[in-house]
């Protein structure tokens, strides 16, 4: 019975933080993914989590990953993002080269230090440029021991909050002494006269769950987790069939491609609600990873991850500072998007209100999703390249 209410509260209590977030605001900018994750620690250092309870755990560990990015790329419309505008283009591409290099420079300074440091690269890789569900998928990708990914969320929750806290509170200000400030520009008016629509629609579609229950929307939200599971199906397919050291790796880019191959049906495409369902398989993936977590273990190998993630994160934003001073890219694009990159979406809102800037927020979404198309690609390609490189 222990085991069936562990399994229930891993998969309600996201709806929990879900319906918080949504009435306190003050809850909403920590995160639904920092919290779920701190509540599966709290139920880990509670005792709360029954013995035995290693199987199921390992079940959603390496079940909600895989079935979670299908449901992410449903709603990605790669015409549309090919239309990027040039500034947040350009930020963008600065962000996840300044990662790339912070990156490899953590690699060359921790080769000694870390035997897993090529995992931990191609999982920051992952994270730095698209968001948690990079990091997870690449540390099963490369078959990253789970202490290992445990203590890579949990690194990575501790080096952000301060790079957060920084971006909602001084970073405009400290930022615009040396880059230019942003330009807005008023909305253009309708042919009718009106002001145009406001694109604020999708910040709302990121993090709406409201009427997911519906039946206009359950009903084919349904359909798109039946091919989300096909998908996966058809990944574990491939992943029998593969060479067993890459056998992973060949499931993950499997998932990655064919969700985004479907992004190109417009009956996909539509589908109402499924990033918003891929993402809460990923809070649930968060509360899970986080009642895993071992004091010892944290104790024992956090620091040298810790720094090594500190490395990457604070590395690549000064990185992309200095980028973005040669390019003449704005105080507000660049925050934006390195918001996107760092922390993924769903906090792209909560940053543009700090920055008191709601024109930023389409081309912080747009710079974020596009980071978890290729999140997964770069992090398991260069994670291997390392791994050949330092022998």
């Amino acid at each position: 019975m222990s085991l069936i209410l562990l399994s229930l509260t891993f998969l309600l209590f996201p709806a929990v933080v879900i319906y918080a977030c949504g009435r306190f605001p003050a809850i909403d900018k920590i995160g639904a993914g920092i919290i779920c994750y701190g509540a599966g620690i709290a139920l880990s250092l509670a005792g709360l989590v029954p013995a035995g309870a290693r199987p199921v755990q390992e079940a959603f560990m390496n079940v909600s990953v895989p079935l979670s990015i299908p449901l992410m790329l449903f709603s990605v419309d790669l015409k549309r993002w090919s239309r990027l505008a040039g500034t947040t283009a350009t930020s963008f591409a600065c962000m996840i080269l300044a990662v790339l290099c912070a990156t490899a420079a953590g690699f060359l300074i921790f080769e000694d230090r870390l035997p897993e440091v090529w995992m931990i690269a191609g999982m920051s890789i992952g994270v730095y440029t698209g968001g948690t569900p990079n990091l997870n998928a690449i540390g099963l990708a490369l078959k990253a021991p789970e202490h290992i990914i445990v203590l890579a969320n949990t690194a990575d929750m501790l080096v952000c909050i301060p790079w957060f806290i920084f971006i909602l509170t001084f970073a405009q200000r400290i930022l615009n002494l040396f880059l230019p400030p942003f330009e807005k520009h008023l909305a253009s008016p309708a042919a009718d006269g009106r002001s145009a629509p406001d694109t604020d629609w999708e910040t709302k579609d990121i993090n709406d769950y409201r009427n997911i229950f519906s039946r206009p929307v359950l009903l084919p939200l349904t359909g798109g987790l039946c091919l989300a599971l096909t998908i996966f199906a058809a990944g574990v397919g491939l992943y029998s069939i593969a060479p067993r050291e890459y056998n992973m790796a060949v499931l993950m880019l499997a998932i990655t491609t064919l969700g985004l191959a479907a992004s190109f049906i417009p009956a996909v495409r539509n589908i109402d609600k499924t990033f918003q369902l891929g993402q809460y398989i990923i809070l649930v993936f968060c509360l899970v990873v986080g009642s895993m977590a071992d004091i010892r273990q944290l104790v024992i190998a956090a620091p040298h991850i810790i720094l090594y993630m500190a490395l990457v994160v604070y590395g690549s934003f000064a990185l992309h500072l200095f980028m973005s001073r040669i390019f003449k890219v704005d105080t507000d694009t660049t925050i934006i998007t390195a918001t996107a990159a760092i922390f993924s979406p769903p906090f792209v809102p909560v940053v543009a209100s700090a920055l008191r800037n709601r024109e930023v927020v389409i081309s912080g979404l747009t710079a974020g999703i596009m980071g978890y198309v290729i999140g997964n690609y770069l992090g398991i390609t260069i994670a291997y390249l390392l791994r050949a490189w330092g022998g």
